[in-house]
């Protein structure tokens, strides 16, 4: 009963893509099948590694747009689509996600910022602001504090990173974090999964049932699966929650007030204000920012109120 309460936590942040709707048997591989609203490009930040990006707007500040687990870069589409009057606006498939190089790697959160700093020279980025979603948020963190001269500000939106594991819960983690699980996640339970994520499911996130059952029939689908587990260890054997208090770079912080995943309801039950808190006081320069009647997909649920404080914050 526990591996299965675990699994359906972990599950839930599977689900953060937005794409049309799609004939479920017609996904034969991610990065061919997989529709995007903005013209996807691809960097190769090493000899193993294609990026997938898109690229929009243009401004005198760039916000680089880094997902959650699970997740891919349409899930930032309705911040995009605001945020590109005034900035340049970049948001990246993540290493094994979506249209990005599906290769084995360690998922440790210093992989993901190594290659995050790599996409940036590539671009010729000197510096840009990151906002990061749930695990992307703990990407982010990482990013200020191993490039730091890479990183404007941060904007954490939902983030991993804030709440304490003890060792028996991070071996429980891995222990039942496991490819099977993840590859076999039902129809039913993805759709019970992804009301999970809102505090109000709203009519137009019902595309990410159909998204997250077509991949299943991709071929690439085993080495996301892969990708998602390699990921949870790395969120787990590389804690930020210790060294908040090295980043330097103004922080912005957002979260629903009815998130149902942070903290964990089963192995720290309590408020998510409770969490945020924690991470608030941590950073030496942040500002704190809780939404009422939303939940752990903040930037999909209320757009508006993450692109009205990303403004705010930049200006």
């Amino acid at each position: 009963m526990m591996k299965k309460i675990v699994l359906f936590m972990i599950s839930i942040a599977m689900l953060a893509a937005c794409t049309p709707y799609k004939n479920l048997q017609d996904m034969k591989n991610m990065r061919t099948d997989l529709k995007y609203p903005y013209e996807v490009k691809y960097a190769p930040v090493n000899d193993d590694i294609e990026l997938a990006y898109v690229d929009e707007g243009e401004g005198e500040h760039t916000i680089v747009f880094i997902h959650g687990l699970g997740s891919y870069l349409p899930a930032w589409k309705k911040n995009i689509e605001v945020l590109k009057n005034d900035y340049r606006c970049i948001a990246v498939d993540l290493p094994g996600y979506g249209k990005s190089t599906k290769n084995p790697h360690s998922g440790m959160m210093t992989f993901y910022a190594d290659v995050m700093a790599q996409f940036l020279d590539y671009l010729e980025i000197d510096k840009a602001v990151f906002a990061g979603h749930s695990m992307g948020g703990q990407i982010s963190m990482v990013m200020a504090l191993e490039h730091p001269e890479k990183v404007e500000k941060l904007v954490l939106v939902s983030p991993a990173g804030f709440e304490r594991f003890t060792e028996g819960q991070k071996d429980w983690f891995r222990d039942v974090m496991t490819l099977k699980g993840v590859k076999l996640t039902t129809v039913d339970a993805i759709e019970t999964n992804l009301a999970y994520n809102f505090y109000n499911l709203p009519d137009d996130a019902q595309f990410m049932i159909t998204d997250r059952i077509a991949m299943r029939h991709a071929d690439d689908f085993d080495h996301y699966c892969y990708d998602v587990v390699r990921s949870v260890h790395g969120m787990v054997d590389q804690p930020v929650i210790d060294k908040l208090d090295q980043i330097k770079q103004p922080v912005l912080i957002l979260f629903g007030e009815n998130d149902n995943l942070i903290p964990n309801r089963y192995l720290n039950p309590g408020k998510t204000y409770d969490v945020a808190i924690v991470g608030d006081e941590k950073i030496p320069d942040s500002k704190l920012v809780m939404v009422p009647k939303c939940g752990h997909f903040l930037q999909f649920e209320k757009p508006e109120v993450l692109n009205s404080e990303i403004k705010a914050f930049v200006r």
